[in-house]
């Protein structure tokens, strides 16, 4: 088989644009500016094993992301003050 070559099959032709699919994507594109505006800080923070699965437990109870729910818990703590 030596100097053999294979042939490979080609790609194929790109399927049309979606207009809905399109939309679609360019929506969650403007939510996620949104969100960037209103947090722009990530904040790291070590807990155990077991601390991060009861987050994730109330999170998911409560219908929220762990991310919102901390945010709420933290805003609610340090809330911010009026100059």
């Amino acid at each position: 088989m030596t100097g053999m070559r294979t042939r490979r099959p080609g790609i194929g032709v790109r399927p049309p644009a979606d207009p809905h699919a399109q939309a679609w994507v360019c929506q969650g594109d403007a939510q996620a500016l949104r969100k960037g505006e209103l947090y722009t800080a990530r904040l790291t923070l070590d807990v155990s094993p077991a601390m991060r699965a009861r987050i994730k437990v109330i999170a998911f109870t409560a219908g929220v992301t762990v991310a919102e729910l901390l945010r709420d818990l933290l805003e609610h703590q340090f809330p911010e003050r009026a100059p």
